[in-house]
């Protein structure tokens, strides 16, 4: 399956080991994702020799491309919001994940879009669990 996965760069990389253990999981699985790197520890030097408009175009295409969009939504992200609502307003089921406790945008927790799904979870391993649900739900 082809997965957009979208996480925080800029606004913050608290949540980044969680980020790698699902990237590593996923594409463990045989999943192509090609936003993998955004998981990578040096993405912010990656991502910064890259020029904006360039970003956009090849995530749109990214996201119009995939099956499936995955967020991790715990660290606040103007590119990630924008990244799901363009993904469901392309028909792309979304499956947001976010650390148990930590306050979310209530423009994601109140969606009530059909496509939208929003977990929360505990440990990294239930993040994991999560997203293979998901995606086994799609099948």
């Amino acid at each position: 399956m082809k997965i957009y996965f979208a996480c925080s760069i800029t606004g913050g990389r608290e949540f980044e080991r969680i980020y790698q253990d699902l990237m590593a999981a996923l594409l463990g699985d045989g999943h192509e994702i090609p936003t993998a790197h955004l998981a990578e520890s040096n993405v912010i030097a990656l991502e910064a020799v890259t020029p904006a408009r360039e970003v956009y175009e090849r995530d749109v295409i990214w996201i119009r491309k995939a099956d499936v969009l995955i967020a991790e939504v715990s660290a606040p992200s103007h590119g990630v919001g924008y990244e799901i609502g363009f993904a469901l307003q392309v028909g792309k089921p979304v499956l947001c994940i976010h650390q148990e406790g930590r306050k979310i945008s209530k423009m994601i927790s109140g969606n009530p879009h059909p496509r939208l799904t929003v977990q929360a979870y505990r440990e990294p391993q239930e993040a994991i669990r999560l997203a293979r649900g998901f995606i086994d739900k799609l099948k």
